[in-house]
């Protein structure tokens, strides 16, 4: 057995040569590969070796001897020691040929797919506050309370007041709770002991409309001295329209209880995107960045090719935000999606827009598509739009027996996409190109959109 030649603990010199799938700097030592957050290739750099395994480690990069050219000053005071972002230090244009390469790279290692056509990535003129949602977690470092995000890789909270990827009235949000809790001894959640009151802070702002909702997820339903937070949130955050406390007594990770009590205000706001309204409830999904959010509906829409005559299955569809923009251009939309609340603001966003060709269903997709094929449904085009784990087989083998000519994949996950493109591939579909998206600028998250035709449909797609 060949001996490892990386020491724990150990400083070494090396250059990074490539680039991982979170952004960290590949290179190797004698040929063993050693990952280092924070290094750019070309460069060459000294790290500490903080993790070593049989066939690779980990570096803590100490000093950057030579520096790329593509390496940049992160605006953030927190980059490095905070999970949020994870690129900073590199160059936006190197940012969006690193996404495109990751797409890439997912395409052919785990799908199998080559000589596929991935355009390049669609960026953003102004990379920053794109952000609509925040989820801050609440916690304590040595006994003070503590609200931020979580370290790379941990639970362990980075304090801070500011977010420079989101809307700026997120940081007055964090400030007023922050004192509020201070001054009124309100406990943070331990998530060890499973005790305390506050759990997370979310908001979510209409970048559009100017509507702010604020959500304060407790462990249970005590909030005390609530009245005197909507007091202070009203004063002080500008556009706000509702407050609601979220209940979440379970021991989970999971952000957001099932239960909500609008402390004050609507029990939603409303968003736009393009010229389409959308109301936006507590627990249903929506993208964070409306700006490339427009940009991904629009070259989905293009991808569908539709003529009017289109009967569309959207599966996974939320609060309908990708079936209304498909709506205005096929005969009639079915939407599918498991979370209730989703489906009521969907069916809202319906009377909202006059599009009342679209009909959303509520239930899981791999169960709900295959009776409507069997009641006779002929579907023209399938857009799915799930979460990062990808579709679920079931969904897949329904997308197959429903045997539409055209299906959109929109994806938040290149390697589950990937593998669900192999999947379909591997069934009679042919993967016609592939557009990634920023709508993530900063992290190593990448959106996409893809288009896939039935072989029998060769020529015609």
């Amino acid at each position: 057995m060949q001996k490892v030649p990386v020491i724990k603990n150990q400083e070494y010199e090396l250059g990074i040569d490539n680039l991982g799938m979170n952004g960290e700097g590949i290179g190797r030592i004698e040929g063993f590969t050693m990952f280092v957050p924070g290094a750019l290739p070309g460069e060459k750099i000294r790290i500490k070796a903080v993790k070593v395994g049989k066939s690779y480690g980990y570096g803590k990069l100490l000093e950057v001897i030579k520096p790329s050219d593509q390496r940049v000053n992160p605006r953030c005071e927190h980059a490095g020691r905070c999970g949020g972002c994870q690129l900073q230090h590199m160059s936006y244009s190197l940012q969006l040929e690193f996404k495109k390469q990751l797409v890439k790279d997912a395409m052919e290692r785990i799908g199998g797919l080559e000589n596929i056509l991935i355009h390049d990535t669609i960026g953003m003129k102004s990379p920053w506050a794109y952000r609509n949602k925040m989820q801050f977690p609440v916690g304590s470092i040595k006994g003070k309370l503590a609200i931020g995000f979580y370290a790379p890789r941990s639970h362990n909270i980075i304090d801070m007041d500011s977010c420079i990827i989101q809307h700026s009235i997120n940081d007055k949000i964090i400030r007023v709770v922050r004192k509020f809790m201070k001054e009124f001894n309100i406990k943070p959640y331990d998530e060890i002991v499973h005790k305390g009151i506050v759990r997370h802070i979310v908001s979510r702002v209409g970048l559009a409309s100017g509507e702010v909702m604020t959500i304060i997820v407790t462990n249970g339903e005590a909030l005390p001295h609530g009245d005197r937070l909507v007091k202070r949130l009203r004063k002080q955050i500008p556009g706000i329209v509702s407050i609601v406390q979220n209940i979440n007594p379970d021991k989970t990770n999971v952000i957001l209880g099932n239960r909500n009590i609008v402390l004050w205000g609507k029990d939603h706001i409303v968003e736009y995107i393009g010229d389409l309204k959308f109301k936006i409830s507590p627990l249903s999904f929506f993208q964070v960045n409306p700006v490339q959010t427009a940009v991904l509906y629009y070259k989905a829409v293009e991808y569908a090719n539709l003529t009017g005559s289109e009967d569309i299955i959207d599966a996974y569809c939320g609060i309908g935000t990708i079936s209304l923009f498909m709506a205005r251009k096929a005969k009639k939309v079915y939407g599918i999606e498991v979370v209730p609340q989703a489906i009521e603001d969907a069916k809202f966003n319906v009377l909202e827009n006059n599009l009342y060709n679209a009909e959303f269903i509520e239930g899981q997709a791999e169960d709900v598509l295959p009776k409507l094929v069997d009641e006779g449904l002929k579907v023209d085009v399938a857009v799915v739009d799930p979460p990062r784990k990808g579709c679920d087989p079931r969904l897949l083998d329904a997308l197959v027996h429903a045997q539409p000519k055209r299906i959109v994949y929109v994806s938040c996950n290149p390697a589950t996409l990937a593998r669900d493109l192999k999947y379909l591939s591997d069934r009679g579909y042919n993967v016609q190109e592939v557009q990634p998206v920023d709508m993530f600028p900063q992290t190593a998250h990448v959106e996409c959109v893809v288009l896939m035709c039935a072989s029998s449909e060769a020529g015609k797609c």
